[in-house]
């Protein structure tokens, strides 16, 4: 390590143009290790090693503008190795975003705008919620992916209103994580062009050098995903990087990744080991890292007016790009007036006027499953919402998730039909990074058994506030022969925990039509949970059930002055109306509870729930899951039917009935609660 790499900030008027890079650098490698230190929490390591790069992207290379963050056609950037959250927002105060040096101060503190990982809205500049490793790997795979549907949908000769790139940084721990793999592998299968991947690849872990645990040569693996693949020796060498850049830039036809030799911690006396990954360096170390860059030992968050004036030089050159985006924009409207309505309409999140009226209304004449009726409903309203764009982990004929005609966006990009492979978890990541990336309302969809592997890709959904929607079907043990390792019994109250995400558990075909609207009107994430197998139909001339599923739950079936309410969920609500039936005969009157929504009824005034849920009426709650939660419902004093165990091989009916699920095993449940 050499004895002295910073210049006197003192003597700023006369620095050469080298001279003035390395001051730049070293002055955002400084403040990302000045707020680790004054919060006494944080990661020093990869923000000394990756500064360089973070500089040329922000300063010189990107197209972005600090002054709107939200601009269509800027270039993307993820920090996948969000743990280096301090790079970021060092590098976003300095190029002129909404970020001061007082956030920088605040890191990691009680109502910061500079959270421990970076938060997508609530930090300016952020584009997702990154931290958990290689998931923002699979997050710019979706964004890109969405950069090439949308230029493939807009775009005309002489007017590329979609062309940009997208940039991830990630290091050895997002490459060691399974979803990597899974997004790597499509990247490369769609070949994805404006994607580019800069490695730091610093041989050091959390818990030691890579070597304890990663071995593998990590390119070889890119090249056999049919990657571009540049490696670069020194992460100081600004021009080496820079032409690296270029030529991945200049790679169209696949994905790039460039792997940069970086030393993690450099400048600090805790340089190149694993004491600077993910602690603050120490008061001493400080001072000793701060005389390496020849920056004053005893002073903070210091920024050198030329430094400052250099960085915010992306300023003026991000106003020249969207300026010019504009110009080229008013030319495309004029010759392309509605393309640019719908482009501008779908920025914004707004839906099409009148879009609902193609949402069809399904006869009581024949019973059909609610994943049937939700590709039914797909293509009835695909016209309507030509921002629908998503596809299943190979499992569209079985999920119903596919626009028809079935091309693929891999044979064309304008398709809207996305074959995941079986990816479950890499497919809701980059369904998340469609959603962040704007412009598109993204699904996925598979078993819902299966939504176990996609887990922490939905919870970043609800996170960060994004419009994803996942389609899970096969929602219970109904789904029958196939057993207990593809029969969800958990899955629904482990994802109606998710704070922000909605729940949608349709009854009928009906109830799935008014869940698709609700879907597409709320701008959250939501899943959906359908069933495999033939449900009965709810009457829609009797019924508002669009109303009904809009509070969450609604009464399906009254009862004068009800002795009991029976409330089921999903395909259970049939079950009850029959067991209604069979408690009238017998003089009991009940009334049955539709509740296909757990979240959207908690959004109900106290007034409307216990108008359905009304108090001193003792409840029975019916759905083939988890017991747990809904005697949140009924009550200590009421009673659930559900499953505590997992389910079996049997025929799907065959399970439902021997597990309690008859009508005459709910009428018996009842009446125990009715005095």
């Amino acid at each position: 390590m050499r004895s002295r790499v910073g210049y006197n900030i003192c003597m700023t008027s006369t620095l050469t143009d080298t001279a003035l890079d390395q001051l730049s650098i070293n002055t955002l490698r400084l403040l990302a290790v000045d707020a680790v230190q004054k919060a006494n929490s944080g990661h020093p390591g990869a923000p000394l090693g990756c500064a360089p790069m973070a500089y040329l992207l922000f300063h010189k290379l990107m197209k972005h503008n600090p002054a709107n963050s939200k601009w269509a056609d800027r270039d993307r950037f993820v920090l996948s190795n969000g743990h280096a959250s301090a790079l970021l927002y060092g590098t976003l105060f300095l190029a002129g975003y909404d970020v001061t040096l007082e956030d920088l101060k605040s890191f990691r503190q009680w109502d910061s705008r500079t959270p421990g990982h970076p938060e997508r809205g609530h930090t300016d500049g952020v584009e997702v919620t990154t931290g958990p490793l290689g998931q923002g790997i699979a997050m710019a795979v979706g964004m890109a992916m969405a950069e090439k549907h949308l230029a493939a949908v807009y775009n005309r000769p002489g007017f590329e209103v979609v062309d940009h790139h997208t940039y991830a940084m990630l290091g050895d721990g997002d490459l060691m994580e399974g979803v990597s793999h899974e997004a790597a592998s499509l990247a490369g299968t769609l070949g994805l062009g404006k994607l580019i991947f800069l490695y730091d690849d610093n041989l050091i872990s959390l818990d030691g050098p890579t070597s304890l645990s990663y071995t593998e040569d990590a390119l070889e693996r890119f090249k056999a995903y049919h990657w571009h693949v540049q490696r670069v020796t020194d992460g100081n060498d600004l021009a080496a990087i820079e032409a690296a850049i270029a030529a991945a830039n200049a790679e169209t036809g696949r994905p790039s990744i460039i792997a940069v030799r970086t030393v993690i911690g450099y400048g600090s006396p805790k340089a190149g080991t694993n004491k600077v990954h993910g602690e603050p360096l120490g008061a001493e170390a400080v001072a000793a890292t701060k005389k390496f860059f020849n920056f004053p030992e005893d002073q903070s968050f210091v920024v050198p007016d030329a430094a400052l004036k250099n960085w915010r030089k992306a300023v003026e050159r991000g106003a020249g790009f969207e300026a010019g985006w504009k110009k080229l924009f008013e030319g495309y409207r004029a010759a392309n007036p509605e393309l640019a309505a719908e482009f501008e309409r779908t920025q914004k999140g707004v839906l099409k006027a009148g879009w609902e009226k193609a949402i069809p209304s399904f006869p009581v004449d024949k019973a059909v499953a609610t994943r049937n009726a939700g590709g039914v409903i797909l293509n009835a309203i695909a016209g309507q919402v030509p921002e629908l764009f998503g596809g299943a982990a190979d499992l569209t004929s079985s999920t119903k998730t596919i626009f028809k005609p079935g091309e693929s966006f891999h044979v064309d990009a304008t398709s809207r039909n996305v074959y995941f492979g079986v990816r479950e978890f890499g497919m809701c990541a980059a369904v998340n990074g469609i959603a962040a990336h704007g412009g598109l309302i993204p699904f996925g969809s598979t078993f819902f058994i299966f939504s176990d592997y996609a887990k922490p890709a939905i919870r970043l959904a609800a996170l960060m506030k994004v419009h994803a929607l996942f389609i899970f079907t096969h929602d219970t043990v109904a789904l029958g022969e196939d057993g207990p390792t593809h029969q969800p019994v958990e899955q629904l109250m482990s994802f109606r925990a998710v704070p922000g995400l909605t729940d949608l558990r349709p009854a009928d075909a009906n109830e799935t039509a008014a869940a698709w609207r609700l879907a597409l009107e709320r701008t959250g994430p939501c899943f959906f949970a359908l069933s495999r197998q033939d449900l009965p139909v709810i009457d829609a001339t009797k019924h508002d059930v669009y109303a009904g599923v809009s509070k969450g739950a609604y009464v399906l079936q009254e009862a004068e002055k009800p002795q009991v309410v029976l409330i089921g969920a999903g395909s259970e609500v049939w079950p009850c109306l029959d067991a209604a039936k069979l408690l009238a005969g017998e003089g009991i009157r009940a009334r049955v509870v539709s509740f296909p929504s757990w979240k959207i009824f908690e959004e109900q005034s106290a007034e409307y729930k216990a108008s359905v849920l009304p108090a001193g009426v003792p409840k029975l709650a019916v759905e083939a899951g988890s017991t747990l939660g809904w005697w949140k419902y009924v009550g200590l004093d009421g009673d659930v039917i559900g499953i505590d165990r997992f389910g079996a091989s049997a025929p799907g009916k065959k399970i439902m009935a021997e597990l309690g699920f008859s009508a005459e095993n709910i009428v018996a449940r009842a009446k125990k609660l009715v005095k």
